[in-house]
């Protein structure tokens, strides 16, 4: 079991989790704490996005035992907008496209809901202008669709953009570095370490070490069979780089 502490964001007990019947995770247990990077590395298949879909609650997934604990409250049984209200917040793989929503609006809309009340116009404005320049994002899209036309790289910075804005107290990042190329990955790796502070935990999430080249987590944790099979530093990433997973499989 994880060991609770006041300084973790999100603990997660002894998850299991189906999909349409089918058991994908198998007992998972993490901690998270305030001002960390946790990465989750494995495998294509051992539940690193079915762990970032459950901890968000998307309702395809079933929790069928274990917890959730984010900010010392369970959040296992809550709907997703709640958690998001509550500060949790998932960059997508795959982010989804809004025809008819502007970007700016959509974020706006999100500030308002988990301020819970509305964030002047000029002072919201100010904000969004700030991240964009510093993510290197033209404010024209600010009044785009969301995502709509988007490249791969634009798509993932406008989900840092979000990130920036809102500053959760856990971000979930599910394979920001897919599609990315060298420039963008650099500046979305800047943008994360920019946020990173210590009111926010950040669960990074990736199939590949490129992205650690530029974040640097505090712990690495890798999965396979829907369950945390070894933990360690850094060092465990380029090892992984290295031998692949058979390091892992052959000791397990």
């Amino acid at each position: 079991m994880v060991k609770n502490n006041k300084d973790n964001i999100l603990i997660i007990e002894d998850l299991h989790v189906e999909v349409e019947g089918k058991e994908i995770l198998r007992g998972v247990n993490l901690a998270v704490p305030k001002g960390e990077v946790h990465a989750v590395m494995g495998p294509n298949g051992s539940g690193k996005s079915t762990l970032a879909n459950t901890i968000m609650g998307h309702p395809r997934y079933l929790v069928t035992k274990g917890k959730i604990i984010f900010d010392g409250e369970d959040v296992t049984k809550m709907l997703p907008d709640e958690r998001s209200v509550k500060g949790i917040f998932l960059a997508s793989q795959y982010p989804t496209e809004i025809a008819g929503v502007t970007l700016i609006n959509f974020i706006r809309q999100m500030v308002n809901a988990r301020l819970d009340k509305e964030m002047p116009l000029v002072e919201f404005r100010g904000l969004v202008n700030e991240q964009m320049d510093l993510l290197d994002m033209d404010r024209a899209f600010a009044t785009r669709y969301v995502n709509q036309g988007f490249s791969g790289g634009e798509k993932k910075r406008s989900e840092i953009l979000q990130l920036a804005v809102l500053r959760p107290g856990l971000a979930i990042l599910d394979e920001t570095d897919s599609g990315l190329d060298i420039d963008a990955l650099r500046i979305v790796s800047e943008g994360v370490n920019r946020l990173l502070g210590p009111d926010m935990g950040i669960l990074l999430i990736t199939h590949y070490t490129r992205i650690l080249d530029y974040i640097d987590p505090n712990v690495v944790n890798v999965m396979m069979d829907g369950k945390i099979v070894k933990s360690g530093g850094s060092d465990l990433a380029h090892d992984l780089e290295k031998q692949g997973y058979d390091l892992v499989r052959n000791n397990n």
